[in-house]
């Protein structure tokens, strides 16, 4: 997830109505993130091989690039899916196999997932720290257990998440399922993400923490 659509995403946690375009970075974001992926599988079913998909996903993100870069536009979100295409199409071009192109892919997510359970672990539930940023509470939620718990679970739903995307994508890995990889990776990516961020909004949405105490009055003279 790029800088950009951090941003945007983390926001949508805090309004009163889930705002499902900005979750997705817009409808641009949305066709800049399925772009690569789906010419990929595209041009897979078509040619099958490696070398095909992979130019043909890099070629894509380019284009995306150079049309941002004409149009001066932020590069930030597409230039984040170059580096993310670039480094499985590295990895799918030294293998041989177009199958590899997911690989990095799957220590992302793993290490997103164990960056979660291990805020939750110490009690610095990655979602309150969000929020906790967004609405200028910096870390006053962690002295109120309710609110503490709420983000305590939010994160955990998130961080299952996660496991899904694995437990899904893996074992068509393994199967060599590059076609079925591919469109799983789809849907399991951004759509997946928005449906995470509602849920996680529904979670968070109501709370609110008490007014912080007036210091103490001044002395009488």
């Amino acid at each position: 997830m790029t800088a950009n659509r951090s941003a945007g995403s983390a926001g949508s946690l805090l309004g009163e109505d889930f705002d499902w375009s900005e979750a997705i970075g817009g409808w641009r974001g949305m066709a800049e993130s399925v772009a690569p992926g789906g010419v990929f599988v595209t041009a897979y079913l078509v040619w099958g091989g490696f070398r095909a998909p992979v130019i043909a996903a890099v070629a894509t993100v380019l284009v995306m690039v150079v049309v941002r870069l004409v149009q001066r536009t932020a590069v930030t979100q597409a230039l984040g899916g170059l580096l993310g295409v670039g480094v499985g199409a590295i990895w799918a071009w030294r293998a041989g196999d177009a199958t590899e192109f997911f690989v990095p892919s799957f220590f992302y997510t793993g290490g997103y997932a164990i960056a979660l359970l291990a805020s939750m672990v110490a009690r610095w539930p990655a979602v309150g720290i969000v929020v906790g940023l967004l609405k200028g509470w910096g870390v006053r939620w962690r002295a109120h257990p309710p609110a503490a718990r709420r983000f305590q679970a939010a994160t955990g739903f998130y961080f299952g998440t996660q496991l899904v995307k694995l437990a899904v994508q893996l074992p068509l890995y393994f199967a060599g399922a590059t076609a079925a990889l591919g469109v799983a990776k789809l849907a399991l990516g951004l759509p997946w993400f928005a449906v995470a961020l509602f849920v996680m909004w529904r979670m968070v949405r109501n709370v609110e923490l008490p007014e912080e105490p007036e210091g103490p009055p001044p002395p009488k003279e």
